[in-house]
Order: structure tokens, then C-alpha cells, then sequence
């Protein structure tokens, strides 16, 4: 273009960069379209992804009881609540003799269950030893011994308490 005034010639300048920029902002504009398109994962996907992650046999947070709580490692405060566990039952056992003798059997495994609501449930189960024992009669046993059990706090999982299970060895004393 040709410019016959001054005012003319920066007028087609002007427009000729005016039209560059327009145009470099059109496609701009195209293209941040993309951005907003977004695609927005499946819930069901998800949901099978989180619970594929999700380690079920594992808790975040073991049971636990009062004297324990103060331990900050996860590792010292399962051993801590597994000894305490252990060694309370051992000698609420161990006050009653009489029953004792009944049991015939030098080693019974106590399965505990402690459930999300803090209720704590003990049943014996066989431990293999050398002599045999009525589970109903040991079971009856553990329910009358273990009556006043302290307070222990559920297990966590995600934030959750929940439900867990565990085998506790006692060997039992005829002294």
C-alpha cells in the first residue's frame, strides 16, 4: 500500500500489525479451548482404582490401650499393645488356679477381636500342644477372667475404626 498522507501511511501500518495481532489471538483463543475441555475421570473407574490401592489386610492404625498411646512409632506401639495384651491376660488368668487345672492344655491361643465400637470379644482355639482341651469350658473360662478387661481403642483404617482380629499365645502355669 502506498501512502499519499502521513496520517494515511501510520493508519495502514497500524492496521497491518492490527491484523497480525488479531489474528495471533484467534488462534490463541482456539487453542485455550483445550484447556478447558477437560475430561472428567468415571466415578466407577475411580472407585475400582482407590480400592485396588486400598491394602485390606493391613490397618493404618493398630488397636491400642492408654499406656501405648504415648509411643509416636507405629512399629513400638503394635509391640507395646501386643505385650500388654499378652501380659494382662496372663495374669488375669493365672489369678484363678482352680479353673486352671481344668483346661489340661499347656499353651491355648485366644483369638481378639476388637471391634470398631470398642467391644472386645476373646475365643480360644486350639493351639496344638500336647494335651487337648473343651473349647466351650475355655471359652466360658476367658469370657468369666476376662469380664473387666481394660478399654481398648479400635483399629484405624483410613481414618475409620474398624474391626481386627488377631491370635494371642498364653502358656499356661500349673505352679
Amino acid at each position: 500500500m502506498k501512502c499519499i498522507t502521513k496520517n494515511n501511511c501510520n493508519f495502514a501500518q497500524i492496521y497491518g500489525v492490527l491484523k497480525k495481532v488479531l489474528f495471533f489471538v484467534f488462534v490463541l483463543l482456539l487453542q485455550s479451548c483445550q484447556f478447558f475441555d477437560k475430561k472428567v475421570p468415571d466415578e466407577k473407574e475411580l472407585l475400582a482404582k482407590e480400592l485396588k490401592a486400598i491394602n485390606w489386610n493391613e490397618v493404618d492404625e493398630y488397636p491400642t490401650v492408654e499406656k501405648c498411646d504415648l509411643l509416636r512409632n507405629k512399629t513400638d506401639r503394635k509391640q507395646c499393645f501386643f505385650e500388654f495384651m499378652t501380659t494382662t491376660m496372663q495374669q488375669k488368668l493365672d489369678v484363678n488356679f482352680a479353673h486352671k487345672k481344668q483346661l489340661q492344655a499347656d499353651t491355648i491361643k485366644v483369638v481378639v477381636t476388637v471391634f470398631a465400637d470398642a467391644t472386645v470379644k476373646f475365643k480360644s482355639k486350639c493351639a496344638g500342644g500336647a494335651r487337648v482341651f473343651n473349647e466351650q469350658k475355655v471359652d466360658s473360662l476367658l469370657e468369666l477372667e476376662l469380664i473387666d478387661f481394660p478399654k481398648i481403642s479400635p483399629a484405624i483404617k483410613r481414618g475409620i475404626p474398624v474391626k481386627a482380629q488377631f491370635v494371642v499365645p498364653l502358656v499356661l502355669n500349673y505352679n
